[in-house]
């Protein structure tokens, strides 16, 4: 300990700008640190406190330095320490790890690489404590090696918490702190730029006004100006514009980093990796099997595990587990979530001796403490001064049993500044700052200075200008719970109000709505898993009847299948399951244990699916499953409590998991509606499939066979199972590869007796002229056929001719007829004419997206005609202007009919709308909607809207519906 004490103050000697002649300025400059040391050297806690003030102590005064060969060996030997007590292992695994693969990095390393090689800027990011800071500083030594000692090679650190302090200077100034002769030397240094590195740390805790950093752009070496314009005019090159440099940022202000910089390397830095991080539990307890319990309930929670790349983070989890395990008490609930682990952390620095009451001298600091804390969040500030302290009326003795215990620290680099151990101690501070505070204060409105309200902290906007305060929100909902309020009772002496929940459930803000109404339901899902309330669960999902779950991690599945159980009125489900969460090709035992773990998350959030009675809708898109995870849902699937109505599963992985689908679905009476979609329908699915709707206790009324490829060579069995099925209504066939010999073996199948299809969809089938003779033969035998889209098939004005020969025949029952994007031109539009004026059954007419504005004529003739029986006509996008509106309007005066007309994506002109308008105010006619495309922000089109609105009051004009967006075009089956 001495030897280390020793380094400790050789190093601090070292870097100093003069050292001291006289014995008492070495004492003064000594002294503090010598002090310190001794105090952190008596507590219990010795390997975390030294590697604080040794990570601290580092650099803290290096602001220019140039380090000779005699202290670079120190500080080596140094940081070889700092390594060893506050990482437990290989720090250059730690801090290295980011060059691995890396040439570029590892060329930036080097300053002896030629600078047409080298990266000018590159930028350090990651989460708070995962070592930019400490990574940035051992460039630096690493920088100033050089054996050539006539080469000038310059290394300048740059803390943005201590420019946060600095009024106007010099460029000069700036980087001359303890370099005193700089200015002196600035061409010099100039001159040899390109060995220069700049270290520009902590860019996201600078405090400069928006745009501060690009205003008054400076390239004068000794012009005065203030830090910001500086700091930019460095960023921006415009200051020594060959220099290095390196700028290490948490995420947040990355992208505002970036639109100051030219070309910057990005490199991000994860912190401790998984075998660090279990190294690092294995050499803090005494006992393998306790470092191995401890890690493993990190490791299960993957939130918490996943914070654990931050060595704070671990050293917080190790301290807390350790004393539970020494108490004999059950470390696993601590685990449980993010919010009973950080909390156990702070509880348990401050628990009363048993029988003792709680120390009423902690309730004005833990409540000042928290109010640091909240306003730091709201500011975005993690280091505070005397400034902050003051504007809250906080005392240095107010903090005192915070930093003795290490949840507050002093800020090395920044005299008189001070941080928390790690960011989520502050955001945890900054939710029990919310709870201790409406207790006392009225209605909640004491917040001071910065510092939001609840209704604020929930607001999606605050969030997204501000990411830190989700994680705050988080904690809140964790800190709702009322075992652990009690706990915060029981350690602090301060009384927490429950009122907290229904402020948390309802917003003021939105009318009172559920707070589930005003966020993404990831972030909902994670709140009410934090509280592990079943109560408050209930109460804020009792609206909820439709949930969209991305799962992207185990973390996902593990949180949601919590929230799901509770979620009683629950009636549809979305799921999209990323690629890589289950095991696919690795079979090592690391990742099947891995894999083993997910697929019991997996299972949970399964249940739901024969758990909940409402539970009838599933949706599963883009998703990856494997061969363990499909089966799981299968099973669920097929128990009788499963009350599924309608599935849709879409692009899903792998292909064999539409047979296990299929094989599910056997048998199963409740399945009315089923969407089969993906680029994959294997033969043996197709065979599956038609034993489900042979099976006795099929009832699909509706199944969509969207992009499949062999239904033609299994169509026997297919046509087969359409004859035995009795509840099949609607079929579709999306995208599938029939082709015009297809559709002839289907017509076949719509002629049998048997047949009981009422809708059908051929959308996008690649169908042509060739098939619609015996489709039109099929339409005059069957007499249950009443809806068919044919759309995106190039049929042409030949089989439109040839589909009216068969709509004609008084046998033939079709209602709706989908031709948008059919090739069809004015003389298709003459068949149509014809057709509609021979009293057919026809009402709803789709033609949108074909060039028809020539033939508009003839389908405006027919409208004309009493015999018309068409209700909808759909003409949008069919190139239609303003001169065929007078056409238009003298049909609209003569129908009777006419419900629906569409005429979106027409440029009508201003013109033709008025012409419209005219019509439709003298004649009080059936129309109900008319789709227009117009300019609604002219003065002159929003009269017209009001007059007709005023003289027709049953009609609805829709401006803004686009059919162009729509993928099919077969609205009507489903």
């Amino acid at each position: 300990v001495s030897d280390l004490v020793g380094l400790v103050l050789s190093l601090r000697i070292c870097i100093l700008p003069k050292f001291p002649d006289d014995a008492a300025g070495l004492e003064a400059t000594l002294g503090e640190p010598l002090n310190h040391c001794s105090k952190l050297l008596q507590g219990q806690n010795y390997n975390f406190q030294l590697s604080m003030i040794i990570g601290t102590l580092t650099f803290s005064h290096c602001v220019s330095v140039q380090v000779k060969r005699r202290e670079r060996n120190t500080m080596e030997k140094f940081y070889s320490i700092w390594k060893n007590t506050f990482c437990y292992g290989d720090g250059d695994d730690f801090h290295y790890k980011i060059t691995q693969g890396s040439q570029k990095f590892t060329s930036f390393l080097n300053p002896q690489t030629p600078a047409q090689l080298r990266p000018l800027t590159v930028v350090l990011h990651g989460p708070a404590g995962v070592g930019k800071t400490t990574l940035a500083k051992k460039v630096m030594l690493d920088w100033t090696q050089d054996n050539l000692p006539e080469t000038l090679d310059s290394a300048f650190y740059l803390s943005c918490k201590e420019l946060n302090h600095k009024g106007a200077c010099t460029f000069a100034e700036l980087m001359s702190k303890n370099w005193p002769d700089l200015q002196e030397a600035g061409p010099e240094i100039l001159a040899q730029a390109q060995k220069v590195l700049i270290i520009i740390d902590g860019f996201d805790e600078l405090r400069v006004p928006s745009g501060s950093l690009i205003h008054d752009i400076c390239g004068d070496w000794k012009k005065r100006k203030p830090v910001p314009v500086l700091l930019g005019s460095l960023l921006k090159r415009k200051m020594l514009p060959k220099a290095t440099l390196l700028i290490t940022t948490r995420p947040g202000a990355l992208r505002e980093l970036r639109l100051l910089l030219e070309q910057p390397l990005l490199m991000e830095i994860e912190g401790l990796l998984e075998p660090d991080r279990r190294e690092y539990f294995l050499k803090h307890f005494q006992e393998e099997d306790q470092a191995l319990r401890a890690f493993d309930l990190m490791k299960s929670n993957p939130a918490l595990f996943h914070m654990g790349s931050a060595p704070a983070v671990c050293w917080v989890v190790c301290t807390c587990l350790k004393l539970q395990m020494a108490k004999g008490e059950d470390p696993a609930p601590t685990c449980q979530t993010t919010t009973s682990l950080f909390l156990r952390f702070l509880c348990s620095q401050f628990t009363p001796a048993p029988g003792s009451c709680p120390s009423q001298h902690l309730v004005a600091p833990v409540k000042a403490l928290c109010a640091l804390a909240a306003e730091g969040v709201w500011t975005q500030t993690s280091v505070f001064d005397g400034e902050d302290l003051g504007r809250l009326g906080v005392e240095e003795s107010d903090l005192r049993p915070f930093l003795d215990k290490n949840v507050l620290q002093k800020d090395r680099d920044c005299g008189g500044c001070y941080s928390f151990i790690h960011l989520s101690v502050q955001q945890l501070l900054a939710a029990m700052f919310y709870l201790l505070e409406s207790e006392e204060e009225e209605g909640g409105e004491s917040h001071r200075g910065d510092i939001g309200d609840i209704q604020k902290l929930l607001s999606k906007e605050e969030r997204l200008k501000n990411p830190n305060l989700t994680h705050v929100m988080y904690f809140l909902f964790g800190l709702s719970n009322e075992k652990r309020a009690r706990e915060l009772e029981i350690t602090f002496g301060c009384r927490v109000s429950m009122g907290i929940k229904q402020e948390l459930l309802k917003s003021k803000s939105s009318g009172n709505k559920p707070f589930s109404s005003m966020m993404d339901m990831k972030e909902v899902v994670y709140c009410l898993y934090e509280s592990q309330d079943e109560q408050l669960i209930k109460e804020a999902m009792v609206h909820v009847k439709e949930m969209s779950l991305h799962l992207k991690n185990k973390m996902d599945i593990m949180y949601s299948s919590f929230c799901l159980k509770h979620c009683q009125n629950l009636q549809k489900i979305s799921l999209q399951v990323e690629k890589g969460i289950f095991l696919e090709n690795d079979t090592s035992l690391l990742t099947l244990l891995s894999d083993y773990h997910t697929l019991c998350l997996w299972t949970d959030l399964c249940s739901v699916f024969s758990s909940n009675k409402n539970l009838n809708f599933l949706d599963v898109d883009q998703s990856f499953l494997s061969h363990s995870s499909m089966r799981i849902l299968c099973e669920q699937i097929t128990r009788v409590t499963c009350h599924l109505q309608k599935v849709v599963i879409k692009n899903v992985s792998p292909a064999e998991a539409y047979q296990d689908f299929c094989l599910a679905f056997t048998g199963k009476k409740t399945l009315t509606h089923l969407t089969l979609e993906g680029s994959v329908h294997s033969e043996k699915m197709l065979l599956l499939l038609c034993e489900t709707l042979k099976h006795l206790r099929c009832n699909l009324h509706y199944l969509r066979l969207g992009s499949c490829s062999d239904i033609t060579q299994q169509w026997d069995n297919f046509s087969l199972a359409l004859e035995t099925n009795q509840s099949l209504k609607c079929l579709d066939l999306i995208a599938s590869e029939l082709l015009d010999e297809g559709v002839k073996l289907l017509c076949t199948t719509l002629r049998h007796p048997k047949c009981f299809l009422q809708r059908l969809s051929l959308e996008n089938c690649h169908l042509t002229e060739a098939c619609c003779k015996e489709l039109s033969s099929a339409l005059i035998v069957t007499q249950r056929l009443t809806h068919l889209c044919l759309a995106k098939n190039n049929l042409g004005d030949g089989g439109v001719k040839l589909l009216c020969e068969g709509l004609s025949y008084p046998e033939c029952q079709l209602q709706t007829l989908v031709l948008c994007h059919c090739n069809i031109t004015r003389h298709g539009c003459k068949y149509i004419s014809k057709l509609l004026q021979r009293d057919s059954s026809l009402t709803h007419l789709d033609l949108g997206f074909n060039l028809i504005a020539t033939g508009l004529w003839f389908l405006c003739e027919a409208l004309k005609k009493p015999n018309c029986n068409l209700t909808y006509l759909g003409l949008c996008g069919c190139s239609i202007t303003s001169f065929c509106c007078q056409d238009l309007a003298s049909a609209l005066t003569s129908n009777w009919r006419l419900e629906t007309l569409d005429l979106g994506e027409n440029i009508l002109g201003k013109s033709g709308i008025i012409v419209l308008f005219e019509a439709l105010k003298q004649n009080n006619g059936p129309l109900k909607t008319l789709r227009l495309k117009m300019d609604e922000s002219s003065v002159e089109i929003q009269k017209l809207l009001k007059e007709m609105k005023d003289s027709n009051t049953k009609l609805t004009i829709d401006c803004k519906d686009s059919r162009t967006s729509r993928s099919s075009y077969c609205d009507f089956l489903s």
